[in-house]
């Protein structure tokens, strides 16, 4: 990836060309990212809005599909040309990946000025960051460790939200005596591995957590304790219904909505499918957080890629301190179904969902226990990640032991390290 290097010269010299071009007040930003549709569309609306409310130019480059891959490959197109973004939506190590090669600029100025580091977990600020200094501005905290569920259908069997995976074990066996579904899930390798990383936390807690899928300690994942997590999947595997290989994630929202199914693992963008059909937070739909007395992060993230002019330059930082004003981030968060990444902002408005967030955010931060996630980028590299997805994939749809899925999960991650 030497060319980043190349690219970024070359873009720094076109500049030199528009050095004499008057800076226009706000600057202007071409923002590549990849919510086209829904709530999403109109979260990044938001964000659009507020720029140009400050006298900027605002281009979009949207490009749908594939959860950000063919965003990833036209932005490494764009650099190889010397012709990169002036803002990316990219998350977790994928931020530091492309600092270490010279591709991304610096927005510590703004940063230090507005005193980023006193309203955002220190967790989510070490990512936002290269050699200690800002690249990249947060716009919201998405927890993935809830438990969604139908408070009608564990009505019919006198059951109340699981605090432990034996209570929601014994709970999904009265549920399927009964002719219910247990469990609503989509058979797609993102999904399983969502609900994988949420049985770790449960089974193993937070140190546990960070160990295997963070750190990627070997002893922690051959451990005994691993094997209990493939075991509890396996388990989960008989929970849900045979339609299920495929399914999006939304459809098996849906299921629990629609009183198909009980439950759902799956982080709280799922409670935006509820809130868009109308449903009532605590009446028709209850949100619990899932077993682990701890809180597993999902951040959506702006990078600022190295780019030469004025007003690009000055876009890039009224973007910045846009996303981490206050006001944007309770608008932006309103619309996405998310919390603000700022810890300070006001929830008044917000559902008793996202309060509950906030409130275990904090107590998490106190307590060491907040982590990233791996199923969502948060925690390790893309590489390591797909060789995750692959091995809980596998196990999930056969009839692979959890002592096999351990030793092909070792083996993967040195593989890709």
């Amino acid at each position: 990836m030497r060319f980043l290097k190349q690219s970024a010269a070359l873009a720094l010299g076109a500049g030199l060309l528009l050095g004499a071009t008057a800076a226009q007040a706000g600057g202007t930003v071409e923002v590549l990212h990849w919510w086209t549709s829904g709530g999403e569309a109109k979260a990044v609306g938001e964000l659009k809005a507020a720029f140009e409310a400050q006298g900027g130019t605002w281009i979009d480059s949207p490009i749908a599909g594939g959860g950000g891959d063919p965003a990833m490959t036209a932005l490494r197109a764009r650099v190889v040309a010397g012709n990169p973004p002036t803002a990316v939506q990219l998350k977790g190590p994928g931020i530091q990946e492309w600092a270490r090669e010279g591709g991304v600029a610096d927005v510590d100025d703004v940063a230090t000025r507005e005193n980023w580091d006193s309203v955002l977990p220190p967790v989510l600020a070490g990512i936002m960051k290269f050699e200690g200094k800002y690249v990249a501005a947060p716009v919201n905290i998405h927890r993935v460790d809830w438990i969604w569920a139908n408070p009608a259908v564990l009505a019919k069997v006198g059951a109340s939200m699981p605090t432990s995976w034996d209570e929601f074990n014994a709970t999904a066996d009265k549920l399927k005596a009964a002719g219910i579904t247990p469990l609503a899930h989509g058979g797609q390798p993102w999904q399983d591995a969502t609900v994988f990383e949420v049985v770790a936390l449960g089974l193993g807690g937070a140190d546990f957590y960070r160990k295997a899928l963070v750190e990627l300690d070997m002893d922690a994942l051959q451990s005994d304790t691993m094997v209990k997590v493939f075991d509890q999947m396996r388990k989960l595997r008989g929970y849900i219904d045979p339609g299920s290989p495929g399914r999006d994630w939304n459809l098996a929202t849906a299921m629990v909505m629609n009183g198909e199914a009980a439950f759902q693992v799956m982080g709280d963008w799922a409670k935006g499918e509820f809130l868009a059909a109308g449903k009532v937070p605590g009446k028709d739909f209850l949100c619990g957080p899932a077993p682990g007395n701890a809180y597993i992060l999902n951040s959506d993230s702006f990078v600022m890629f190295r780019v030469a002019g004025a007003d690009r330059i000055e876009g890039q930082k009224v973007l910045a301190s846009e996303i981490m004003s206050p006001a944007f981030q309770k608008i932006f968060n309103l619309a996405k179904g998310s919390i603000p990444a700022r810890i300070d902002v006001p929830l008044d408005d917000f559902d008793i969902c996202a309060q509950k967030s906030h409130e275990d955010l904090t107590a998490a931060i106190a307590a060491n226990t907040l982590v990233p996630s791996m199923a969502h980028e948060m925690a390790v590299s893309r590489s390591v990640r797909g060789e995750f997805l692959d091995v809980v994939t596998e196990h999930f749809n056969t009839d692979m032991s959890s002592a096999d899925a351990v030793s092909q999960l070792v083996a993967a991650i040195k593989r890709a390290m």
